[in-house]
């Protein structure tokens, strides 16, 4: 999903945030859809689940947040809040919703139904209206000038650019790691499942992405500063974990580290925009 968003992006500018969108939300539907027919296959699930929704979502998840920058300038840190915020209300809301339906109704439902979810990204691909026109490429051109066109070499060339690009996946190594491994070490630790804690991240996450959305739109305010101390903060948190040894305390870090998470989402749009 991620690893193929600057694809995305190239084919955003060259045809349009509507189109590209619409392409992704018909994959990323798609791809849902069909795992309910090959549920019963692994190697099937890599190339429906995997592939097909893993491109329709990346394709859909870059313009969503491209968007923004053509209506909003002035309170873009908190447009990005507000918009973000829905994964962390659904992120509250999905694991409950689909552990009843995988329960009662089996995993071939809960495949339909995520399909149903994901295809109002269609119907919201409809309502995007660029405010930007789309750059054409001259046929006439040479092979180096297109390349030229289509991968921006000049934001390249901005030293803070590059050391933000490349300093966010290297964060990131270590930023999926209590969402995915949380429930086990619960488990391990204090010997009962379960997702309160996943489920506290996403609260205050939400709660996060509007607080420091608005701050980060107040004037004198560093956004990339802003950043680090949050992505210091989630690294601090995320090593005081295994010395939770109360699980008040894991709740405590769990909500700590959601607050901190949703400054860091919120900005990542607005930081773009600034650099490039």
């Amino acid at each position: 999903m991620f690893f193929l968003s600057f694809i995305a992006g190239i084919l955003t500018d060259r045809l349009g945030l509507r189109c590209i969108t619409l392409v992704g939300g018909i994959l990323a539907t798609s791809g849902m859809l069909l795992s309910s027919f090959v549920s019963h296959s692994i190697e099937s699930l890599y190339f429906t689940y995997g592939i097909m929704f893993g491109v329709g979502a990346a394709l859909a998840y870059t313009p969503s947040l491209a968007i923004l920058g053509h209506y909003f300038s002035r309170y873009l840190g908190l447009v990005n809040g507000i918009v973000t915020a829905g994964s962390s209300v659904f992120t509250v809301v999905l694991p409950v919703l689909l552990d009843y339906v995988l329960t009662t109704s089996g995993l071939v439902v809960t495949l339909r139904v995520l399909a149903f979810l994901s295809s109002f990204i269609i119907w919201c691909a409809l309502l995007f209206k660029p405010q930007a026109p789309i750059e054409k490429i001259s046929d006439k051109r040479d092979c180096t000038s297109v390349m030229k066109s289509l991968v921006n070499v000049d934001n390249w060339k901005r030293k803070k650019y590059v050391i933000w690009a490349l300093a966010i996946p290297s964060a990131l190594f270590g930023y999926f790691v209590p969402y995915v491994h949380m429930p086990k070490f619960i488990e391990v630790t204090f010997h009962f499942k379960s997702n309160l804690p996943v489920m506290c991240i996403a609260i205050t996450s939400g709660i996060g992405r509007l607080v420091f959305g608005y701050i980060a739109d107040l004037p004198g305010v560093n956004r990339i500063l802003l950043q680090q101390i949050s992505f210091y903060s989630i690294g601090i948190l995320s090593m005081c974990l295994p010395f939770a040894h109360y699980y008040g305390l894991l709740l405590t870090f769990a909500l700590g580290m959601g607050l901190f998470d949703g400054c860091f989402i919120s900005l990542l749009g607005p930081i773009a925009f600034d650099l490039c």
